[in-house]
């Protein structure tokens, strides 16, 4: 090869080495470019469902909450929590002490797009509401919302009886208590006092189900969604993703120009009467390990992250406050208390649990809480001392539950029981939430503390949604119950424990107790709040001596997000907070 040949083939390598390098830089940039139009947040499992009838947990509630509305949802900035008009023009108007209902609908509300209504802009109506209340009540439906709705309006739970498994008379079975004078109009009448309705038709239960949906689908929306809500159905897989992309016919919705101190501390009111949403695109991305959560937060693959405790010493220094070097990223922390908390639950139509009180309490006094926080919130949760939350009427800081750790105390009762030492049990099923590591680590961590007295349990490990099968089925024996409120009143924690919302319902232990059910109903003619307060006292009493949950603690959530996300403020309550955020 001549000396100028040998030249070129070094000029063409060098020119090779230099693309290479401008590639890799290129690929390596793009890679960590994120898009101003699209938020990505991460589910911590599979989606069960999309029929807002049915869906009850948090991680299908979530995608639920931004494709569906309702008449009513809370002030996104207001606390303490204050319902406001959302399909409905106005609060609704309350006549005949509290026994008549009449809502005035908001116009031109356009629906998504959808096979059912062939070519047809859809426009929302009075009935629309009608024929998702009777979804709940169509046993075939198998709604997780009956309860909202169970012995409170006139006529309902006779549909509910007498209405044909073949849907046939569906639609044209008139209930009294629900009408519709005109298209925009809602008029609900009830049995008795329901000072609740409010909330419960802020919920996704409550959400507007056209005629011809339900037709066209036969009733089965379990895999599609069409709503009215800021964001529409783009795609799903099943295992991965599930794809959003903002609605181009959404009303006018404006973002709030009042709020609260910290609102206005954290400047969340700069975009106040700007039309929302802001962020065009939202991609759910299924990711059920931490560790793949954390890696994907750290690369900005996800846009905001709730700490889990493998992950709080590398975001927060010793004082708890956010590390330096978070901070020199931009990266954000916002603390925040929740409605939601944890208790360990028994199936009390179980032949030996359910009908042994002191074997129960053996248990109670056999797990060290304390421990349990510490190993699985980074000692960040509070420990339960009542059935009733901080910020719910019923709670109060002063409560002491009838059960503490005591191993000792805990092997007397199990004798008590007839079964020292743990002789003559049988070995119980304890089933988790879910199949990640540190759901084996939770289940683990019972079983070992039960051991000690002589209980022994098989841990069974489930998918989400297989959990929640296995609870709306009675399945379980012992497990972890939890409770993310779904409005801020005493009823809706007693009303996992009442006798009617046993499984399919949410009373998932099938527990029953006359007392218990009879002070629930007299919370509905309560007049003021001393009387409500004196029920919910009542009720604990009652509960803390039968013992069907273990209270655990309530959690605070720690949620990182970066400096780029902007209007982000957590709640448990607000489940369509997504139209609010923005991106810059």
């Amino acid at each position: 090869m001549s000396k100028h040949q040998r030249l070129k083939v070094l000029v063409m390598k060098s020119l090779l080495l230099i693309c290479t390098i401008f590639i890799v830089i290129g690929c390596t940039k793009n890679k960590n470019n994120r898009s101003k139009d699209t938020l990505n947040y991460a589910l911590t499992g599979n989606i069960s469902t999309l029929d807002p009838a049915v869906s009850y947990d948090t991680i299908s509630a979530k995608v639920v909450y931004q494709m569906y509305e309702s008449l009513y949802e809370y002030d996104y900035l207001k606390r303490p929590y204050q319902i406001k008009p959302l399909l409905a023009k106005e609060l609704p108007i309350i006549e005949d002490n509290g026994l008549k209902y009449t809502i005035k609908i908001k116009n031109n509300i356009q629906y998504h797009k959808s096979k059912a209504f062939g070519d047809k802009t859809r426009y929302l109506k009075a009935e629309d509401f009608i024929n998702q209340i009777k979804r709940l009540a169509f046993k075939g439906t198998k709604s997780s919302g009956w309860w909202l709705f169970d012995n409170k309006i006139i006529g309902l739970n006779d549909f509910r009886k007498n209405v044909k498994d073949d849907f046939s008379d569906f639609f044209d079975y008139k209930i009294e208590g629900l009408s519709a004078p005109n298209d925009h109009t809602l008029v609900i009448k009830l049995l008795r006092p329901y000072p609740q309705l409010v909330y419960a038709l802020a919920m996704a239960f409550s959400t507007p189900i056209p005629r011809e949906l339900i037709e066209y689908y036969n009733n089965d929306l379990t895999q599609t969604a069409v709503g009215t809500g800021p964001y529409k159905m783009l795609s799903w897989d099943k295992n991965s993703s599930f794809k959003l992309t903002r609605f181009e016919n959404y009303h006018d919705q404006k973002y709030p120009s009042k709020g609260d101190r910290f609102s206005f501390e954290h400047d969340l009111v700069a975009d106040a009467g700007k039309k929302l949403p802001f962020i065009k695109n939202i991609n759910f991305l299924i990711m059920k390990e931490e560790q793949t959560r954390w890696l994907n937060f750290r690369n900005k693959n996800i846009d905001l992250l709730v700490l889990t405790k493998d992950h709080f010493s590398l975001a927060l220094d010793k004082t708890g406050n956010l590390s330096k070097e978070f901070k020199e990223e931009g990266i954000q922390l916002q603390v925040s208390p929740t409605l939601t908390y944890w208790w360990l639950a028994f199936n009390m139509t179980h032949p030996i649990l359910g009908s042994n009180v002191n074997l129960r309490r053996a248990i109670a006094h056999a797990i060290n809480i304390e421990e349990y926080i510490k190993n699985f919130t980074n000692n960040i949760a509070l420990k339960a001392n009542s059935m009733y939350p901080p910020g719910v009427l019923g709670y109060s800081p002063a409560n002491e539950l009838p059960y503490k750790y005591n191993v000792e105390k805990a092997k007397k009762l199990l004798a008590k029981a007839g079964y020292p030492n743990g002789k003559g049990l049988p070995t119980f099923q304890y089933d988790v939430r879910g199949s990640s590591t540190v759901s084996r680590q939770m289940g683990e961590f019972i079983k070992k503390e039960l051991a000690k007295i002589g209980v022994n349990l098989q841990v069974n490990l489930n998918s989400f949604p297989g959990f929640l099968n296995k609870a709306k089925t009675a399945q379980l024996t012992i497990w972890q119950g939890g409770w993310a409120m779904d409005y801020p009143d005493p009823e809706n924690v007693i009303q996992l424990l009442i006798s009617k919302n046993h499984p399919p319902g949410p009373n998932s232990t099938s527990y029953s107790n006359p007392k218990v059910d009879k002070l629930y109903n007299k919370l509905f003619f309560a007049e003021d709040r001393l009387e409500v307060l004196g029920i919910t006292k009542k009720i604990e009493k009652i509960i803390s001596q039968d013992v069907p949950w273990v209270m655990q603690f309530y959690t605070r959530n720690y949620i990182l997000y970066h400096g780029y996300l902007k209007n982000f403020r957590q709640s448990d309550l607000i489940n369509n907070n997504f139209k609010y955020l923005k991106l810059e």
